[in-house]
C-alpha cells in the first residue's frame, strides 16, 4: 500500500522535459530573473561570474538605446518603464556584488573584482587617479544633471498634457466614428492608444526617478569602497597605504564607471523615447526630413562654416569641409524642391461642347469660395474628400442607399469662406466655415463663452462659435464639443442627403440595387418584376420608406413584403404599410432605447376615434379631414408630450392603429420630421414595450 502510494507521488512529480518547458515560458524566465537579482543583493559571487553579469549589463544598455532609437513611436516600447526598473535593480546588484568582492579581495590586487572592473579602472585611470576621478565625476553630473533630469521634465510636461488632452481626444475620436471616417475597430484602437500613451508618459515620469537614485547611489557606493577598501586593506591586511590607495581607487572608479556607462546609456534611450512624442519615423529619418530638406538652412550653415575658417587661426580643413558638405548639399536641395518646368502646348482649335452635357444634371453638388479651396487638399489629414467618401459608405450601410457621386467646384460669387450645397442644380444649404478655426459648441446648449465669433451651427441651428486653435485645450477643459471646418461641412451635408435621399433614388439607381442583389435573390426579383409591378412601383415604396428615414438595406423582405400585398391592391400607400409590417424587427431594434425597450407614446381613444371619423372616401381613396382648431389641438399634445418624454432622457415613437398610421404621420412630419410613427402591427412580438406618455 504504502509502494503504491510513493509510485503515485513519483508519476505526478514533473520530468526535466517539463520543468525546462516552464522554464522556456516568459513569465517563469522573469520570475527567476527577478529572483536572481535578489541572489545578488544577499550572496557573495565568483570574480568571473561578475565579469559575465557586467557584461550583460553592457550589452542590454546598448540593446535598449538601439530598440529606443529605431522604433517609430514611443508606444512601440511601451515596456520601457518596467525595464528602467529592472535594469536599474540589476545594477545595484551588480554594485553590490563588486563592493562586496573590492572590499574582500581588493588587497589580492586590482584583479580581485574581475577582469572589466580592472580593465575599465586603468583606462580611464590612465596612471593619474585625479583624471578617473573627475571623469567619473564628469559622467555622473552628465547622467544625473543633463540627461535625466531633461528627459524626466519631458515626461512629466508629456504625462500632464496627454491626461489633460484626453476628453478632446476622446471626443475627436466619437466624431469621427460618428461621420463615418472610422469604423468601430478603428475607435478601440485609437482609444486602446490613447489609453496607452497616458500611462506611458505617466510611468516614465516615475521612472526617470530610479535613474536619479541609481545615479545617487554610485556615488555614495564610490565613496564607501574608497574609504572601506584603504581602511581594510591598510588595517586588517596589512597593505602599504599607497598601495592600498592605488588598489582600491583603480577598483572602485572601474566599478563606477561600469555601472555608470550602462545608466548613461540607458538614461540617453529614456530622453529619446519620451522627447520622440508627435514624431513619426525612426529617428534617424525624422531628423534627415526636418533638418536637412530646406535649401535655404544649409546654405546659411555652408557660409557660416567659410566664414569661420578664414578668421585667423581657426583651422581652416574642418570647415572648410562641413561648409563644402553643407553647400552641395544645398545645392542637391534647391534642385529637388524647384517647381518643374511647364511644358506649353500649343492651344487647340476649339470645340463646341455637346448639348447633351449642357442638359446634364448634378445630382448632389458643393460649390466652395476661393478661401475654401484647400479642403480638398491635405487639411492635416482630413480632406475633404476622403469625409465625402467615408459618408457614402456610412450612409450605404445605415440606410441602404448609394449616394451619387458628389461635385465639388469653386464658385467666385460666393464669400470667401462660404459654401452652398445643391441638390439637383437646386440650393438645399448654405453657410460659412473657418479655416484655421474650430467650431466649439456647448453640448447643453448654451453660448459657449469663449472670444470668437458667435454664430449658428449651419446643420442644426445650435448656438455655435469659431474660436481659435489655440484655445482647443481651453475648450476642452470645459468639456465643449469641438468640430474642425471640414466635419462642419460634412455634418451639413450629410443632414441635407438624409432629408432628400427620396428625390436622390432615382429609376436606375432603383435598377441597379436589384441587378446587384445576390444571386440567390435573383429569382424573387424575375418572379415579381415586371409581371406583379413595376420598377417604378418599387422606385415609389423605397422613395416612401427613405422619407421617414427608415432603411432600404433588407431589399429582399422589402421585395417579399410587395409580392404579398400587390396582388390585391395598387396603392402605394398600402404597399409601404405592408412592407413596414415586414419590417418590424429592424423598426423596433432601431428605435430602441438604452436599456433595450422601444419607449412608446401611445395615441388616446379619443385621438384615435377623431382620426377614424375623419377619414372621407372610399377604399383606397380616404383622404383626412380634420377641422384646423381639432388639427392645432393635436398638434400642442404632441408637442407638449414629446418635450415631456424628452426631459426625461427618452427618444419615443408615436404608436397608432394601422388604419390611420399614415395620415398622422403625414401631420407629423410637417412639425416634428425626426419623430417616428409606427403602427402596432409595426411592434415586433419580441419587442418590449415602455410607454413614456399618452396624447
Amino acid at each position: 500500500m504504502a509502494d503504491a502510494g510513493l509510485s503515485a507521488i513519483l508519476a505526478e512529480r514533473p520530468t526535466p522535459r517539463e520543468v525546462w518547458g516552464w522554464v522556456a515560458r516568459g513569465e517563469v524566465a522573469l520570475a527567476l530573473g527577478v529572483v536572481g537579482i535578489v541572489v545578488l543583493l544577499i550572496l557573495p559571487i565568483p570574480a568571473f561570474m561578475l565579469d559575465v553579469l557586467l557584461a550583460v549589463s553592457i550589452t542590454s544598455a546598448v540593446l535598449i538605446l538601439m530598440t529606443s532609437l529605431l522604433i517609430k513611436r514611443p508606444l512601440e516600447f511601451t515596456a520601457f518603464p518596467s525595464v528602467l526598473l529592472f535594469t536599474t535593480l540589476y545594477r545595484l546588484g551588480l554594485n553590490i556584488a563588486s563592493t562586496r568582492l573590492i572590499l574582500g579581495h581588493g588587497h589580492e590586487g586590482v584583479h580581485g573584482a574581475g577582469h572589466i572592473i580592472a580593465a575599465f579602472g586603468a583606462l580611464m585611470m590612465s596612471g593619474n587617479f585625479v583624471i578617473g576621478i573627475i571623469v567619473f565625476a564628469i559622467l555622473v553630473v552628465v547622467n544625473f544633471v543633463v540627461i535625466t533630469k531633461g528627459s524626466g521634465r519631458i515626461a512629466e510636461v508629456a504625462a500632464r498634457f496627454t491626461l489633460d488632452s484626453m476628453p478632446g481626444k476622446q471626443m475627436a475620436i466619437d466624431a469621427d466614428l460618428s461621420s463615418g471616417l472610422i469604423d468601430q475597430e478603428d475607435a478601440k484602437r485609437r482609444r486602446k492608444d490613447l489609453e496607452l500613451e497616458s500611462t506611458f508618459f505617466g510611468a516614465m515620469d516615475g521612472a526617470s526617478k530610479f535613474v536619479r537614485g541609481d545615479a545617487v547611489a554610485g556615488l555614495v557606493i564610490v565613496a564607501i569602497n574608497v574609504i572601506g577598501g584603504i581602511l581594510i586593506g591598510v588595517v586588517q591586511h596589512k597593505v602599504p597605504i599607497s598601495q592600498a590607495f592605488s588598489t582600491y581607487t583603480i577598483m572602485t572608479i572601474g566599478d563606477g564607471l561600469v555601472s555608470q556607462i550602462p545608466a548613461l546609456i540607458i538614461s540617453i534611450a529614456a530622453g529619446l523615447l519620451v522627447s520622440k512624442s508627435g514624431v513619426e519615423g525612426s529617428a534617424d529619418k525624422a531628423l534627415v526630413a526636418q533638418l536637412a530638406m530646406n535649401p535655404v538652412s544649409l546654405g546659411v550653415v555652408s557660409a557660416a562654416a567659410g566664414v569661420m575658417a578664414l578668421v585667423p587661426g581657426m583651422p581652416i580643413l574642418p570647415f572648410g569641409v562641413i561648409s563644402m558638405g553643407a553647400g552641395v548639399l544645398a545645392w542637391r536641395r534647391s534642385h529637388k524642391v524647384a517647381e518643374p518646368a511647364i511644358e506649353i502646348q500649343p492651344a487647340a482649335e476649339a470645340q463646341e461642347e455637346p448639348i447633351a452635357q449642357t442638359l446634364a444634371i448634378d445630382e448632389i453638388k458643393i460649390e466652395l469660395g476661393y478661401g475654401l479651396l484647400g479642403l480638398i487638399n491635405d487639411l492635416e489629414g482630413r480632406r475633404l474628400t476622403d469625409q465625402i467618401r467615408a459618408l457614402r459608405r456610412t450612409l450605404a450601410a445605415d440606410f441602404g442607399f448609394v449616394m451619387p457621386s458628389v461635385r465639388i467646384l469653386d464658385n467666385m460669387r460666393l464669400t470667401s469662406q462660404g459654401y452652398c450645397i445643391r441638390i439637383k442644380e437646386m440650393e438645399a444649404g448654405a453657410g460659412e466655415v473657418r479655416l484655421g478655426h474650430l467650431m466649439t459648441m456647448d453640448p447643453r446648449g448654451g453660448q459657449v463663452e469663449l472670444p470668437g465669433e458667435h454664430i449658428r451651427e449651419p446643420a442644426f441651428g445650435l448656438p455655435a462659435t469659431w474660436i481659435d486653435e489655440s484655445l482647443r485645450e481651453e475648450a476642452t477643459f470645459r468639456g465643449y464639443t469641438i468640430v474642425d471646418p471640414a466635419t462642419v461641412l460634412t455634418t451639413h451635408l450629410t443632414e441635407i442627403l438624409k432629408e432628400n435621399m427620396p428625390d436622390l433614388l432615382s429609376y436606375a439607381e432603383v435598377q441597379k440595387l436589384l441587378r446587384e442583389l445576390p444571386a440567390e435573390q435573383k429569382k424573387l426579383v424575375e418572379d415579381l418584376i415586371p409581371s406583379v409591378v413595376s420598377v417604378t412601383t418599387v422606385q415609389r415604396v423605397l422613395q416612401a420608406l427613405l422619407r421617414e428615414r427608415v432603411s432600404i438595406r433588407d431589399l429582399p423582405a422589402i421585395l417579399e413584403g410587395i409580392g404579398e400585398a400587390a396582388p390585391h391592391t395598387h396603392s402605394i400607400q398600402t404597399l409601404v404599410e405592408q412592407v413596414r409590417a415586414r419590417l418590424s424587427r429592424q423598426l423596433c431594434f432601431a428605435y430602441r432605447g438604452e436599456d433595450g425597450a422601444l419607449p412608446i407614446v401611445t395615441l388616446g381613444p379619443d385621438w384615435e376615434a377623431a382620426f377614424g371619423e375623419a377619414l372621407v372616401g372610399d377604399g383606397e381613396e380616404k383622404q383626412l379631414a380634420l377641422a384646423p382648431s381639432r388639427l392645432q389641438d393635436f398638434i400642442r399634445g404632441v408637442r407638449e408630450t414629446f418635450e415631456r418624454a424628452a426631459l426625461s432622457g427618452e427618444t419615443p415613437v408615436l404608436l397608432t392603429s394601422p388604419a390611420i398610421r399614415p395620415y398622422v404621420r403625414s401631420i407629423i412630419e410637417r412639425f416634428r420630421g425626426q419623430t417616428p410613427v409606427m403602427s402596432q402591427n409595426e411592434v415586433h412580438p419580441r419587442a418590449r414595450l415602455k410607454t413614456v406618455g399618452v396624447i
